[in-house]
């Protein structure tokens, strides 16, 4: 007669806790070590104007591309309401209002965009504004 061990027999089987804690370790850090690099890619189709006049050095620059997504300086502001684009442009600006400030909007760009960041500006009382344009194509 055969006796039978009455234990119970264990299924080998692979513990999936460990693999999952080292994929979440390694999604964190290359979702921390990648690098975004918007304004590189960030292609920009500018108005047309006869006369240019160049930049002052220490001006905010304020970027509205084809979307209407807004760059204030080097940071992208993620909302597109008029105390977004406020909230960027006072935290690049500081308390100085008399700052220029260059306003490059993508030809292409809704016109409420633009005026949405002229409007934020007004209302934080920046009166120098300029507006960037591409020269006129010689022909």
């Amino acid at each position: 007669m055969r006796i039978r061990d009455q234990r119970a027999h264990d299924e080998p089987g692979i513990d999936l806790v460990p693999l999952i804690d080292v994929i979440l370790v390694l999604i964190i850090f290359f979702v921390i070590t990648t690098t975004f690099d918007v304004r590189s890619t960030l292609q920009l189709q500018l108005p047309v104007a006869s006369a240019q006049q160049p930049a002052p050095p220490k001006t905010i620059n304020i970027l509205v591309n084809a979307d209407g997504r807004y760059f204030v300086g080097e940071q992208e502001v993620l909302r597109t309401d008029v105390e977004a684009v406020k909230q960027a442009i006072a935290a690049v600006a500081g308390d100085d209002r008399e700052l220029p400030v260059m306003l490059r909007a993508d030809a292409r760009t809704p016109y409420q965009a633009v005026v949405t960041a002229q409007d934020a500006l007004a209302q934080l009382g920046f009166r120098r504004i300029a507006i960037a344009t591409a020269p006129e194509p010689q022909s």
